[in-house]
């Protein structure tokens, strides 16, 4: 397992069953550094600690950081760089860095134990269709008052990062199309 990091990835590929094909490819394309946190919600627990493990092999030999959606005890057991997760599901546990899933000022506000958040939805997004998004605005308002890094997230790729002017993203679906050498991420 790598060393607990205070500089956290600036891209970060959410994985799921859209993406599942996909994921090989995107980590060989991504800049060093970059992260994936591993959902996987669609398979059974057996297949989905296989499918974890042949891609943090990957993610690794890429220099990439790889977070288990789920406790951090079993994060810690499946050899995860860090847990991904709600403020409550990610309370309790050892020294492992915590990736906490934020909404709202309130769920910011409830993430004591975080060490980066995801903040979302900034912009529309296919995971969640016709839900109330954040917007650039009161994105950035959130984000000013957050103690530990903030992670973009919905509706985000490259050039949606470079409009929010963030630095830090993470996208589900970014990932999906047909990515090329000369720009992966803006599929």
């Amino acid at each position: 397992m790598k060393p607990l990091t205070k500089h956290w990835p600036k891209v970060w590929i959410v994985s799921d069953a859209r993406n599942d094909a996909a994921l090989g490819r995107a980590l060989k394309m991504l800049p060093r550094g970059s992260g994936l946190i591993f959902r996987h919600y669609h398979l059974p627990l057996a297949k989905r600690r296989t499918r974890f493990a042949a891609l943090k092999r990957l993610a690794h030999a890429r220099g990439h950081l790889i977070a288990w959606s789920g406790s951090v005890a079993e994060a810690r057991r499946l050899g995860a760089d860090a847990a991904y997760g709600s403020s409550t599901a990610l309370q309790n546990g050892s020294a492992l860095p915590r990736l906490v899933t934020v909404h709202s000022l309130h769920e910011l506000a409830r993430a004591q134990r975080a060490d980066a958040v995801l903040l979302s939805p900034v912009f529309a997004t296919r995971s969640h269709p016709g839900a109330n998004t954040l917007g650039p605005l009161r994105f950035r308002l959130i984000a000013a008052r957050a103690q530990v890094p903030v992670i973009a997230l919905g509706g985000m790729n490259a050039k949606a990062a470079q409009r929010l002017d963030w630095q830090m993203w993470a996208a589900i679906d970014a990932f999906c199309g047909k990515a090329t050498p000369r720009n992966p991420l803006d599929s």
